[in-house]
């Protein structure tokens, strides 16, 4: 090795250092508040039943508009970023999410919820999330940093998941539920002083270089994107994803209540998934950078339609949702880095906050009907078995949608780039 080389190396070393302390890092932590907190809502559901009556389809009816919120805030939120920078956005969504969960023990009724879980809590959740956050740091590293930058932020909500489950398991129990939710507000102004490092407005062409979409307009690439055929196929497959993931935060909880066991379980489980989930998102935005994003997809997918079904011929023992939680966990939000890895691929990162932005509308359009037909199946059928077989096959199709996504391998990407 020359001397020259040995200095590049070194030189893109300490870089990547520098950017992971004071760029991705950070990011992480806003995604660990914000996803956390959002995360965890389903678990005031009963309390907020107890103490108000509403219903639990009413309820859920109006986490299912903050499902559809999260995800329609984020390709706005992202335009503002890709145009404006990060910092503003972050700090605006730290703010509406604290006023959200403040102000829902004020307005108990079935609109109140709505305006503040379902459009504050949400809108600020988003404007503190995946697209912001991935955004803002993949515009600002090198193609080969991407992958794993992306899989470690993504991390950072999982590590949310799981401490905020029991933090806020515990808050209700110790303190009600109204006094949790406040807690929670208090602790989402954490993010606005981590939005200090994301500030700056990045410089996606100067990173990127003759990466796909630089130098072009907004509206154009939109043109663009909307006429690819790979692109669908990544708001399909996360549709199904969004289904997924809201239907069981929300309603796992109470389908550990029908089954006869303790609240506690629904904290610790829900906990569980996101440590499993640390472990798939680092694991995945390493697996990124050797095989093709689009396989790795499938696979997760499609693991999903199988450990559904297992479950439902599974007895309901402690340790079946604990296995359960552990399986599911690995590819729970683990979809997140390689799906923004594909868009990048696709369209280059100029615009990644928007163009992710919008797919994650789709996630979270699904993740609308995931709570809110989980509500209306426990209403009318007492149960939620068909809610399973029906996320079952959402999975399989998920898996399927996303083959036909045009993609180069890792290895015929490095030949090209060394080319």
């Amino acid at each position: 090795m020359s001397a020259g080389s040995a200095d590049g190396q070194r030189a893109a070393s300490a870089a990547w250092r520098s950017a992971l302390w004071g760029l991705v890092l950070p990011a992480a932590l806003i995604l660990a508040i914000t996803t956390g907190e959002r995360q965890v809502l389903g678990l005031f559901v009963s309390p907020l039943n107890t103490a108000t009556g509403l219903g639990l389809a009413s309820i859920s009816f109006a986490l299912a508009v903050g499902q559809f919120c999260w995800g329609a805030s984020q390709p706005i939120f992202g335009a503002v970023a890709d145009r404006y920078g990060t910092g503003r956005v972050l700090v605006l969504g730290g703010l509406m999410l604290s006023a959200g969960l403040l102000l829902t023990p004020m307005f108990p009724s079935q609109f109140g919820l709505i305006v503040t879980m379902g459009f504050l809590a949400a809108a600020g959740a988003g404007a503190g999330s995946f697209s912001i956050a991935m955004g803002a740091s993949m515009q600002r590293l090198p193609v080969e940093r991407r992958s794993m930058a992306s899989g470690i932020i993504n991390a950072g909500g999982s590590l949310g998941q799981f401490i905020f489950a029991p933090l806020a398991q515990a808050l209700i129990a110790g303190l009600g539920w109204v006094k949790a939710l406040w807690a929670l507000g208090v602790i989402a102004l954490l993010t606005l002083p981590l939005a200090w490092p994301l500030r700056r407005r990045s410089t996606a062409a100067a990173v990127s270089g003759s990466a796909p979409g630089a130098g072009i307009g907004l509206k154009e690439q939109l043109r663009i994107a909307f006429k690819d055929r790979s692109y669908w196929c990544l708001h399909a497959g996360f549709f199904t994803c969004g289904f997924h993931i809201a239907f069981l935060v929300t309603h796992l909880p109470q389908e550990i209540g029908l089954c006869g066991l303790p609240a506690t379980l629904s904290a610790t489980v829900l906990g569980l998934v996101g440590l499993a989930n640390v472990a798939g998102s680092l694991g995945a935005g390493a697996l990124g950078s050797r095989y093709r994003m689009k396989h790795l997809l499938f696979w997760m997918y499609l693991s999903r339609a199988v450990i559904v079904l297992a479950y439902l011929a599974a007895p309901k023992t402690p340790m079946t949702f604990y296995i359960m939680a552990i399986a599911l966990g690995l590819t729970w939000l683990a979809t997140v880095p390689p799906t923004a890895g594909l868009v990048a691929k696709l369209f280059g990162t100029q615009y990644l906050s928007t163009l992710f932005g919008l797919t994650l509308f789709s996630h979270q359009t699904g993740g609308f009907f995931g709570a809110w037909l989980g509500g209306l199946a426990i209403q009318y059928s007492g149960g939620y078995t068909w809610m399973f077989i029906l996320d079952a096959v959402l999975a399989v199709m998920a898996a399927v949608v996303n083959l036909p996504i045009r993609e180069a391998s890792p290895r015929t990407a490095m030949i090209t780039k060394a080319a």
